[in-house]
């Protein structure tokens, strides 16, 4: 007699899927430096995405002295670029500061960035200095022994082209497959998170920077406009400076969240591009024809701006000790500003030692001027462009209105 057979149990069975990789007890830390002051967004959705929890997605603190005293001293690297000096500061608050450690240290070299100039200029590059600086800084935990390892810490430093999204994958796959155990698919994904990130926090900020701009219209207030590096924001590189002269009630806007509105845009640049002068408001070849440095291009295309924008009556400009990308902009950015009679003030060479009674001083200078010479400039600079504004509100359409019978009686 035939022994029968269970065809469903010799049967040839799907494959089940993968189980979800768990990565929520993954942490994260990712020292708040250089370009990460611009693109945080995006490494947080990215790793978000990747289903890392958000709690455990460490930022370094600020940077200080005592944060460098206390965790980077004796691991310096050979550069005078003083933001470059600090990122071993943050690297050694993450690795011993931290009552619960990290398991991974993310430190990624960005070479180019999302810039909103982008397709308008030559490229948006990283300065060398600042791309190189994670590897530059790696060196001091390695020179003894492996201060990573010891420490039980993954490093990673992915080299990533932010600019070109059509390459990210490629890259932060090949970086971080083995660490983090990922698969090509999911990296896509993650990636397209990022950017996603990154867009809806631009956007927000731009709002807001638009708000805070109709506000001074409608009430004829001027507002101080940074140019610097995003790194400037950090108050230990930037020193606060906008702080201080925003207590004094005049609003700040930094020139990487300016509103980038079609309307505002064709206010200020409209007569410029129909006659020809310019291809379009973003558009800096006729004052910055090598145009390939991110940042740099976008501090040119800030003094246009603050050249045009009425309530825009005063520019600060930020850079560190001995900035190579800096130097050769002092002198243009100046220029363009100061031809609509802008009033313009430079913080250069800001170093490691706080200046803060040299930056008292200037600060109570500053707003002395502005507050003296703001309402002269904004009906100059308003004279110069069209109406209407798009930051007023729309004047009430002119209705005409009968005159009562008795004189229209009279009329005839």
């Amino acid at each position: 007699m035939p022994i029968p057979i269970s065809l469903t149990w010799f049967g040839k069975k799907r494959s089940a899927a993968p189980p979800p990789k768990d990565r929520s007890r993954l942490r994260v830390g990712i020292p708040k430096v250089l370009n990460i002051w611009s693109t945080h967004q995006f490494w947080v959705g990215f790793l978000t995405a990747l289903g890392i929890a958000p709690e455990n997605i460490i930022f370094s603190s600020d940077t200080s002295e005592e944060q460098y005293r206390e965790f980077g001293k004796g691991r310096g690297t050979v550069d005078c670029c003083y933001p470059v000096k600090c990122i071993s500061g943050h690297y050694g608050e993450l690795l011993f500061g931290l009552k619960k450690k990290i398991d991974i240290l993310l430190s990624p070299m960005i070479y180019s960035l999302p810039s909103f100039l982008r397709g308008h200029v030559l490229d948006t590059l990283t300065c060398t200095r600042v791309m190189a600086g994670p590897e530059n800084i790696k060196a001091g935990f390695l020179k003894e022994r492996d201060v990573f390892a010891e420490n039980g810490v993954i490093y990673a430093s992915p080299f990533v082209s932010l600019g070109e999204p059509a390459v990210v994958p490629d890259q932060l796959y090949e970086a971080l497959k083995d660490i983090l155990q990922l698969d090509y698919e999911e990296t896509e994904r993650a990636v397209e998170a990022g950017y996603r990130a990154l867009e809806a926090f631009n956007q927000k900020m731009r709002q807001h920077s638009r708000e805070v701009l109709t506000w001074c219209a409608r009430n004829d207030r001027p507002c101080v406009f940074v140019l610097a590096r995003p790194y400037h924001m950090d108050p230990g590189i930037g020193h606060e400076i906008e702080a201080s002269i925003q207590a004094h009630g005049f609003p700040i806007l930094w020139v990487q969240y300016f509103p980038l509105d079609d309307d505002l845009m064709d206010w200020l640049f409209g007569q410029e591009i129909r006659a020809g002068r310019i291809r379009s408001p973003f558009d800096i070849s006729d004052v910055w024809p090598s145009s390939y440095s991110s940042n740099t291009n976008e501090i040119l295309w800030g003094a246009k701006v603050a050249a045009r924008c009425p309530w825009i009556t005063c520019v600060i400009r930020f850079s560190s000790y001995e900035c190579g990308m800096d130097q050769p902009t002092y002198t243009p950015t100046q220029k363009i500003v100061e031809a609509t009679g802008t009033l313009f003030f430079k913080f250069g060479d800001l170093d490691a030692t706080k200046p803060a009674g040299s930056i008292k001083i200037r600060v109570e200078t500053i707003v002395h001027y502005v507050e003296k010479y703001s309402p002269e400039i904004i009906r100059r600079k308003r004279a110069w462009l069209p109406d209407p504004c798009p930051l007023l509100p729309s004047p009430e359409p002119v209705t005409q209105t009968l005159e009562p019978e008795t004189d229209v009686a009279r009329a005839f």
